[in-house]
């Protein structure tokens, strides 16, 4: 649960344009907006700086006590985006979204599935389709990460988002019956389905064939 918050000393800066965020990027700064109920306040930061702000325990969904250009009074927020250099996975912008720590917000968060299912065990392949859900929950109380026991599922079941336990004071509000995860038949089984399936249209067809053709015959005997 992201309880700790994080202090991040940041400087003002003018919106500037492009050319200015090269220049603090090169300078090893990264340019930011925070974001609120008022003006955006655009900043820059240490690179170093934010990565340990947001490489902690609570990772993306930690709380961040932004002090602007040194102010006695901080800014809560939250991560709202961020952008990476394509090339060399180092942060290039970051968005800061300010929360109250008593309204509920709401972020993504990561789903882990988690055991070994008993279709997996029989050979079955575990297909997780969302790896992430909507959690609505206030602040210090959003979880980090949610975890799916998968033990009991076997081939051809499928787990709904229902499934996911969430903490006190947390709620998911994506739909319940979608699909999070399934346990596929293994290949070989679905191939000999497929061929079964096909043998089977074309024994169809041919009786099919075989009747249709039956009343011509029948009509030329008798001539």
């Amino acid at each position: 649960m992201a309880h700790d918050r994080v202090r991040l000393e940041v400087i003002r800066r003018d919106s500037g344009g492009s050319r200015s965020s090269r220049r603090l990027r090169r300078a090893g700064y990264v340019p930011g907006v925070l974001y609120g109920a008022g003006q955006p306040h655009p900043f820059y930061v240490g690179e170093r700086e934010l990565r340990h702000a947001l490489g902690g325990e609570h990772g993306v969904h930690a709380i961040i006590d932004v002090v602007l250009d040194g102010q006695q009074k901080a800014h809560h927020a939250v991560l709202k985006d961020y952008q990476l250099d394509p090339l060399r996975s180092t942060l290039i912008h970051v968005d800061l979204h300010e929360v109250r720590l008593d309204r509920p917000i709401q972020a993504q968060v990561a789903v882990e599935l988690v055991g070994t299912a008993e279709g997996v065990s029989r050979g079955g392949v575990l297909s997780q389709i969302l790896r992430e859900v909507t959690v609505e929950a206030l602040p210090t109380a959003m979880p980090d990460r949610l975890e799916v026991d998968v033990s009991r599922f076997e081939i051809g079941e499928s787990i709904q988002v229902a499934e996911i336990a969430t903490p006190e004071g947390a709620r998911i509000i994506d739909d319940p019956e979608a699909v999070l995860a399934s346990i596929l038949a293994p290949r070989r089984v679905l191939v000999e389905e497929e061929v079964a399936a096909e043998e089977a249209a074309e024994a169809e067809e041919a009786v099919e064939a075989a009747a249709e053709a039956a009343p011509a015959a029948e009509g030329e005997a008798g001539e």
